[in-house]
């Protein structure tokens, strides 16, 4: 029996072996998946590969949501998040409201890896970059001050204001607090793949070691200092070598009050099977916010993944391992899709 049982084992960690490496992303941004693929096979680790990864969607301004010259906020200015999560240690690496910097997820591994601190923040997160050799330069284009200037010329709208006057569904404002007597409340911002998306991006390198992580440039119009789900660990991305990890994306300012790639992550800790893990964190957000956009992809140790999506039709992910040798785009249909009226 013993015999056996060691046959068991070792043909359980051959067919393990067999998918690894393994990338895995949301979106169809497979020229991300791509670079990190690229690097895993030239020998790269895990950070090296999910920086890469990460950083061709900066460069190539995936959607227009991810890098520089997208997601205007509301003075016009462009600004990024960033998460880098090592399995392997427990150790994160973050930057949020990072200004005038184009290599947001470069500057979180320089967190990781150069400081004691995990998160790193607006315009002195662009001093530290300095100082570790990145160059300052704008961040907006000619494309993201339009959009800005087509957003104002339509009285700011959409907007994030609520419960202030002058009426923030009319004006730009500047706004103030409402009197005792008088209140308005903004009509919900809607979000969805053009207004807001993130990479969120997980590498398995050969050695089975883990490690996630995201970039953005946050929500359309939003106002100066707002910071998303994308650079909070177990909101953004989250992992650990003993089970797996998890990435999402979607609306942040919901998703961060949920933690649904810890939660994801925790739930395949109990043996629970990575697209039920993914479908129980979109559960737990919608069961109290039926219009929730976003998705959740999970993947756990053993290179088996799967991921669940709201408030969309379906949820496309890119993901390439050693068992397919090739970029292949899966799509999931969502469980929860709200139609609204026109």
């Amino acid at each position: 029996m013993q015999q056996i049982s060691l046959i068991l084992t070792l043909l359980i960690l051959q067919i393990n072996a067999q998918s690894f490496p393994l990338v895995i992303n949301t979106w169809n941004f497979t020229e991300a998946t791509k670079a990190a693929w690229k690097e895993l096979k030239s020998g790269g680790d895990r950070l090296d590969a999910l920086e890469a990864g990460c950083s061709q969607c900066e460069i190539l301004q995936c959607d227009g949501t991810v890098g520089y010259g997208g997601s205007p906020d509301e003075s016009g200015e462009t600004t990024l998040d960033a998460l880098m999560f090592d399995g392997l240690t427990m150790s994160m690496g973050a930057v949020a409201g990072l200004r005038r910097i184009k290599h947001a997820i470069s500057v979180a591994r320089r967190v990781l890896e150069h400081t004691s601190h995990s998160l790193l923040v607006g315009s002195l997160a662009t001093e530290f970059a300095k100082r570790m050799g990145f160059k300052e330069e704008l961040l907006e284009t000619h494309k993201s001050l339009s959009i800005w200037k087509k957003w104002k010329e339509n009285h700011c709208q959409p907007n994030f204001w609520k419960n202030v006057y002058p009426d923030p569904r009319q004006s730009c404002g500047p706004y103030h607090l409402v009197g005792p007597n008088s209140v308005y409340y903004n009509s919900p911002y809607h979000f969805n793949k053009q207004n807001h998306d993130t990479i969120g991006m997980i590498i398995i390198d050969k050695n089975q070691n883990i490690a996630a992580g995201t970039s953005t440039n946050g929500a359309t119009h939003k106002i100066p200092g707002r910071v998303g789900d994308s650079p909070i660990p177990g909101a953004g991305a989250y992992g650990d070598n003993d089970v797996g990890a998890a990435v999402a994306t979607g609306d942040g300012d919901i998703m961060m009050r949920f933690l649904p790639s810890f939660l994801a992550v925790e739930e395949m800790r109990r043996g629970t099977p990575p697209l039920e893990a993914a479908q129980i964190a979109i559960n737990r957000i919608v069961s109290k916010n039926l219009e929730f956009f976003g998705g959740v992809v999970a993947v756990n140790r053993n290179g088996e993944y799967g991921a669940a999506c709201s408030g969309m039709s379906e949820f496309p992910y890119s993901v390439i391992a050693s068992d397919i040798n090739k970029v292949t785009v899966k799509t999931v249909k969502c469980k929860f899709v709200v139609h609204k009226n026109s």
